[in-house]
């Protein structure tokens, strides 16, 4: 995909609050999405720099939803970008744990080779990210669907799908680095299509979603690409493959899984 296809090839009509929607039951399909989550995919997450550069990471995820809670489980290989004439390698590989929960008690928690523990990332670095701008720690857990605030918004139009539009706000428990998010979900499948979340500073972060699929019954992406508005640069989340029902359990989440290199 080019990189130029990040700037949101996507037509975005104006929304203005609606009264007429049902903000709960524009929400059932991602509660439900994530409430009965439980899938294995790996696939890359790339940077791309002003100049159109890549340095890519190789990324498996594994995500299951146990009674409460949303586990996490990324593993995050060594980049590398191609050049001319070598191949640059970059970071070492860590893994990430992360576990969100509705009541807005979410939580952080990396390892490095070498490590005996997990290191439990304090909240105010949650915004760092994998690879600084685009991703962060807490873009994995979709937490907006469960804040305290939700405003149904006019329908709207992205590329040729139908959207139906949320507003969502955080509460006083919720952790977050965002001041709100605005969703633009599929009126046929309820997955989101394109997000705009707006960080305490003031900046947005805008999430495209490519190629969406059904495997199993269950609704996904091929590629997600994250920007922040006005700034050079981009990620692009792409997942290669992918089981959606995996029968992860909690051996699959344990400490010992997640120092183990």
């Amino acid at each position: 995909m080019r990189v130029s296809s990040l700037t949101l090839a996507v037509a975005l009509f104006f929304v203005t609050p609606s009264h007429a929607a049902d903000v709960k039951t524009l929400l059932a399909a991602p509660r439900q999405r994530i409430e009965t989550a439980d899938y294995r995919a790996s696939g890359h997450l790339i940077r791309v720099d002003a100049n159109g550069n890549r340095l890519s990471f190789p990324i498996t995820i594994k995500a299951h939803w146990f009674t409460g809670v949303l586990r996490v489980y990324i593993e995050f290989g060594t980049g590398s970008k191609t050049s001319a004439d070598s191949l640059v390698s970059s970071r070492a590989p860590i893994h990430i744990l992360l576990e969100m929960r509705p009541n807005g008690r979410s939580m952080v928690q990396i390892a490095h080779p070498g490590s005996a523990t997990a290191f439990t990332l304090p909240f105010e670095r949650w915004s760092e990210g994998l690879l600084g701008a685009g991703f962060g720690y807490e873009d994995f857990l979709e937490a907006q669907y469960f804040w305290a605030g939700q405003t149904a918004l006019d329908k709207a139009k992205v590329g040729t799908r139908d959207c139906d539009v949320v507003k969502s706000k955080p509460g006083v428990a919720d952790n977050t680095h965002y001041t709100d998010v605005t969703t633009w979900l599929d009126h046929d499948t309820g997955f989101p299509v394109y997000v705009e979340k707006t960080l305490k500073g003031g900046m947005v972060k805008e999430f495209t979603y490519f190629g969406l699929r059904q495997n199993g019954g269950v609704w996904s992406a091929h590629q997600v690409g994250a920007k922040i508005r006005g700034q050079a640069g981009s990620s692009l989340l792409i997942i290669d493959r992918g089981t959606p029902k995996a029968k992860l359990t909690l051996k699959d989440f344990s400490p010992a899984q997640l120092t183990h290199f």
